[in-house]
């Protein structure tokens, strides 16, 4: 039998100062579960959720309209938004932070994650996961011949607060 994929699991934060962080970089924890002949990894737990009624619709969740002032990343209040993004070779999207929480998932290709602080992470394995938590980001593709290709899940997250203030949401 083969072993798990060695997938990371990157997780950020904000740090004393308020910046954007990675709070969190490390294997993840792959566990047996005999009855399915699978192995599972907890990524990221909320426990607060967001109890959902769309399992009883029937309308495609992909026309609904997004947010123009939470990016157009999320649903126009409380919910969540799972996309796919491509960035091309040498490929740099704008530093941005939105008010969600998203599960970033690499598909095939290679990412940085650059981050407030100045921090940058090299993300390269498919499987690979970060968890954004509200922090202002960048995400940039080194490969200069092969797209960079991931899929998010965002969920509606209030605004992260620093001494007090919400942080806006903002694209640089």
């Amino acid at each position: 039998m083969s072993t798990p994929p060695n997938t990371r699991r990157i997780v950020t934060s904000h740090n004393e100062d308020g910046k954007a962080c990675i709070q969190i970089d490390s294997k993840q924890q792959w566990h047996d579960i005999p009855s399915l002949g699978a192995k599972v990894a907890t990524i990221y737990i909320i426990e607060d959720g967001l109890p959902t009624k769309d399992n009883n619709s029937s309308i495609d969740g992909a026309e609904r309209e997004l947010d123009p002032n939470n990016l157009n990343l999320l649903p126009k209040g409380p919910g969540a938004n799972t996309g796919a993004t491509l960035l091309c070779p040498g490929g740099v999207t704008p530093m941005h932070r939105s008010s969600s929480q998203d599960y970033n998932i690499l598909v095939e290709g290679e990412l940085i994650l650059m981050m407030e602080d100045g921090s940058e992470t090299h993300i390269k394995t498919p499987g690979d996961v970060v968890v954004m938590k509200g922090g202002l980001h960048a995400w940039k593709n080194p490969s200069t011949t092969n797209w960079a290709h991931w899929v998010t899940v965002l969920v509606s997250a209030e605004p992260v607060e620093v001494d007090g203030q919400p942080l806006s949401v903002m694209s640089v």
